[in-house]
Formats: C-alpha cells, structure tokens, sequence
C-alpha cells in the first residue's frame, strides 16, 4: 500500500496535485481530521482494491498547530504504515498574485491581517511539516503541465506512461459532430461504400467494406499522413497535461467509411503505447 500524505501552502498548488495523482490511481480525501487519520490507515491496509494508494491532504484549515497531526503520524508507524508527505509550496510573491488572480480569501487573512502577514504566518505554522517531508515540489515555476510531470515521475508507475487515454469516435455529420471531440475529420471525400449494392449493408468493421475503402490509393495516403499528424500530436498533448483525448472521424452516415478509418487510427494509437478506446456511436443506427 501507499500512503501520502500532502500538504503545503494555501494558493501553492495542493488541490491540482492532489487532482494529477487522483488521475494517477490515487484515492483523494481532502481535510480529512488528524484523529480519523489512523483509523482510515487501519482500514485501507486490511483491503485491496481502491484503497492500495492513499492520498491525505492536510493543511492550516485544520487549526493552526499540527500536533494532532504528528500524534496521527506515530500512531501510523507503530501500526506499520509507511507514509510519505509531500510538502507544496511557492514563493511569497507568486501565493500573492494566484490569491488576486482567483479573489480568493486566505484561511489566516482575518482581523485586518494583509494577505502577506497571513501567508507569512501559515508558512511558520507549517514548518514542523516541511522538515518531515520526504518530498517537497516548489511550484512557483511550473506551469500545469510540468506540475502533473513532476507527479508522475515522483509516484507514477512504469505503466503510467504515457498517462493519456484516447477515446477515438465514428460518426456521422448528418447525425451532429460529437459535443466531446477535441479533434475533427472529415473523410466524407473518400470512396462511399454505400453506393455498392451488396456493402451497403455491412460495416466499416467488416473485411469486405474495409478492403474496399483501403482498395484505394487516396485511402492510403490519407491515413499515412493522419497517422504522421496524429503521432506528433500525442506526446504534446501529454506534454500540456492532457489527460484524455477525443478524436472523432466523421462520413456521411457513421457506418461505412469513418468506421473503418477509426478503427485504422485507434489501432494505431495502441501500437504507440497508448490506450485507445473506440466509440462507433452510429454504427448500428437505421
């Protein structure tokens, strides 16, 4: 079992670490109190399941002394639980800014406390944490994406990369494009089956109807150069922090000529190493 326990500075990033590692397979509770802490570790390590990878976020909202937290934290090691704490903080300047930008009110910024004299007084309220913190990720300089990386090289595991699924859709544009897509193509410009008598009524899933549409050299060439755009765009969509891609392929109808090339692409995409769903939503309508 793993068990990590985050906290950190108010504005410095804990939600969307917690959030990058709850897509990591992590399950997330937030504020949890320091006296239920060693009953849930209690549970967790007597099951499997959802409970193998544990994330606690702690912080000030908790009180301003953590001794209830360090008492939790013993009783933890006398129970054989191996805990990690991750500490997330920035520098003074940018909590200031992220707090102006969201308009937020910071929980220590009451009784005509400046925003700089709160986050000064959080930050030595916290310190006790920091020095027993195994991991601490400045996040002043990191944008999104290089926060969820520095998430995934900290606690992910080997299969976790690259952590992007691909859901690829067929449809059809008389039906609508799909709300979801985050890439659309249009591949009404090839051969259409549905003009051949004994294909109309087969699917771009079925040899027959794939055999004809690859049949042709404009079907070829497209696919090559889909595949070489497509290959590029992943690993930078990773890069950004994506954590899900939707790309749709559209004809006519949705049963002939972007079922097939769908399939085409998704296989593709898990020869690259990614997860690939197929949704021929469609397919089988009337």
């Amino acid at each position: 079992m793993r068990f990590l326990i985050i906290s950190g500075l108010s504005g410095a990033g804990k939600s969307k670490t917690a959030s990058f590692l709850e897509d990591m397979g992590f399950y997330v509770v937030d504020n949890m109190p320091a006296p239920l802490i060693p009953k849930f570790a209690e549970l967790c390590m007597a099951g499997q399941g959802p409970y193998d990878k544990v994330v606690l976020v702690t912080d000030i909202r908790g009180g301003q002394t953590f001794d209830g937290l360090f008492t939790a934290l013993d009783q933890l090691r006398d129970m054989g639980c191996d805990y990690q704490i991750l500490f997330v903080e920035a520098t003074l300047e940018t909590i200031i800014k992220r707090y102006k930008e969201t308009r937020r009110l910071h929980p220590l910024a009451r009784s005509g406390r400046s925003l700089a004299e709160a986050v000064q007084l959080e930050r030595a309220a916290l310190e006790p944490v920091r020095q027993r913190a195994e991991y601490i990720v400045d996040t002043s300089a990191l944008s999104t994406a290089q926060l969820r990386g520095e998430m995934l090289r900290m606690f992910g595991d080997q299969g976790d990369a690259p952590a992007m699924s691909v859901t690829v859709i067929s449809f059809g544009f008389k039906y609508g494009i799909p709300l979801e897509a985050d890439l659309v193509f249009d591949v009404r410009f090839l051969p259409n089956p549905y003009y051949i008598t004994e294909l109309r009524h087969h699917t771009g899933l079925e040899d027959c109807v794939r055999d004809f549409i690859f049949g042709y050299q404009q079907t070829r060439d497209f696919v090559k150069l889909l595949e070489r755009m497509v290959g590029f765009l992943l690993p930078l969509y990773v890069t950004e922090g994506k954590s899900a891609l939707v790309i749709a392929v559209g004809c006519t109808g949705g049963h002939h000529r972007s079922v097939a090339i769908a399939r085409s692409l998704a296989n593709f995409i898990r020869q690259k190493g990614y997860s690939a769903a197929e949704d021929h939503r469609d397919m089988t309508r009337e």
